[in-house]
């Protein structure tokens, strides 16, 4: 397949631009800065939203991974809602265009304050101007899904672990932190219990779901099990073994923030025992 991955240099994007490549994909890379991705991939520096014709500037690939965008982990950002109308329109065109197969990062924060499980059926009722500009984008892509023949996947990202010390998650902050010599560092009550995922595995699963068309719509990419943030904070500073100490309590819990949400990975593993069947 010749995918093309927007997004490309960013955190996630680097990794499943590797994750691709490594099972043997075709990959068209574009993002504004281009000085990240893997040298395997045909790298190209664009402003996707001032491009007309996508699909053909692109040479016309088979699939899109849509992973641009910006300040996600800036959940109030302005930019959220003022950079919503471009990525419909980038969908659109390359859909109306004739791309067959469209996949597009979510987020769980889409789905709001919910206690247990998530799957594809949960209400989405987000709380947070990422959350909100997020759900718009999948529910857009689902009318256009309604109205042009393609395959339709909405990936729903969880809570990535890594070590990768410019990225914004707090593991990214904890890392810079730690290697800026710094012993403490302050942190909220850490009990509310996320689905945590280690950053190869959900690139891995990322490209999965990509390379494949049988399973299609909201797919989770997750663990499938909660864990207490404190307790994940802490293995991942035993881990790496970093020198410092979380000061509980110095941050409020996030008022949106569920006390305890997971996802329902039953569809990524079907994609992930199909794909393991298929190299057997």
């Amino acid at each position: 397949m010749k995918i093309l991955v927007t997004g490309a240099n960013g955190y996630i994007g680097q990794g499943v631009v590797r994750a691709l490549l490594d099972l043997n994909q075709e990959v068209i890379a574009t993002d504004f800065d281009i000085a990240h991705i893997d040298s395997r991939a045909k790298s190209v520096a664009a402003d996707i939203f001032a491009i007309d014709s996508p699909f053909e500037y692109f040479d016309k690939p088979d699939a899109l991974l849509h992973l641009a965008w910006r300040d996600g982990f800036k959940h109030d950002s302005l930019n959220h809602l003022g950079d919503l109308y471009n990525h419909y329109i980038f969908l659109s065109n390359m859909i109306t265009a004739g791309i067959k197969q469209v996949a597009v990062l979510g987020s769980m924060h889409e789905v709001g304050f919910h206690e247990g499980s998530i799957d594809e059926k949960t209400p989405a009722n987000p709380l947070s101007l990422y959350g909100i500009s997020k759900n718009s984008l999948r529910q857009s892509v689902e009318l256009l899904k309604r109205q042009n023949d393609f395959t339709y996947q909405w990936i729903r990202g969880f809570y990535i672990v890594g070590n990768v010390d410019y990225g914004c998650s707090i593991f990214s902050k904890i890392a810079q932190a730690a290697k800026s010599g710094q012993k403490t560092f302050p942190f909220t009550s850490g009990e509310n219990q996320f689905d945590f995922i280690d950053y190869d595995e959900f690139c891995y699963q990322v490209a999965s779901v990509v390379t494949q068309t049988s399973v299609t719509g909201i797919i989770n990419c997750c663990s499938g099990k909660p864990m207490k943030l404190s307790e994940r904070v802490e293995q991942f500073i035993k881990d790496n073994n970093f020198d410092i100490k979380l000061l509980y309590g110095e941050f409020p819990d996030r008022p949106y923030d569920s006390k305890a949400i997971w996802g329902n990975n039953s569809k990524i593993q079907k994609i992930l025992k199909e794909q393991s069947n298929e190299r057997i």
